[in-house]
């Protein structure tokens, strides 16, 4: 009974082979509208990052953000400057919020501080870059450490940071990478290269 069905429809496909032609085609025409779709909404996704400019204050400032979105924030900065970088903060980060990889293949390490009171809160302490400092190269295998706020740091943090090789990205520093579409190693001082930054 079973062979006999078969049979049937094995001669009734023979007989309509165009079918099956067809089919082919349309399945592949629908796989190809798909990747179409995909590229191009990726295509779109990459000159918007490009194109991404972001202010401080107004509507959707950075100064308005939740912390977390301020993270993601710092993370879509450093995708427009051609990183490859995702979030990583929360429970368990190790003092890192967001991890980078720019193009000439330095690893970052960013550690973001956002204020509610950016002006005239407290500044970030020496105590975030201690953090910092103890694991952005031992569980990240990072080369550029950084901290980043929409406020300003203490007098001891600046001192630490420059001694210590840490980045600092104050307010101006933040406005001036956000609004003005540079890389943010062009932003700040001298950025030390992978090798470098590596071993020191």
């Amino acid at each position: 009974m079973g062979a006999a069905v078969a049979v049937t429809v094995l001669r009734w496909l023979t007989a309509h082979w165009w079918l099956l032609v067809l089919a082919a085609v349309a399945t592949a025409a629908a796989v190809a509208a798909t990747a179409h779709r995909r590229l191009r909404a990726a295509r779109e996704q990459r000159l918007h990052a490009a194109r991404l400019r972001l202010a401080l204050t107004g509507p959707g400032g950075l100064d308005r953000l939740a912390p977390d979105a301020f993270e993601y924030a710092v993370r879509d900065l450093l995708a427009r400057d051609g990183c490859r970088a995702r979030k990583v903060g929360g429970a368990n980060d190790r003092g890192v919020d967001v991890l980078a990889e720019d193009p000439t293949g330095r690893r970052w390490a960013v550690q973001c501080k956002h204020k509610q009171d950016p002006v005239g809160g407290r500044p970030v302490g020496v105590g975030v870059l201690y953090a910092l400092a103890g694991t952005y190269r031992r569980s990240h295998g990072a080369h550029v450490a950084v901290v980043v706020t929409n406020g300003r740091f203490s007098r001891e943090a600046l001192k630490w940071g420059a001694e210590h090789g840490i980045l600092l990205v104050d307010r101006p520093s933040l406005a001036r990478w956000a609004g003005g579409g540079r890389p943010l190693w062009e932003v700040l001082p001298r950025v030390p290269g992978p090798r470098e930054g590596r071993h020191r």
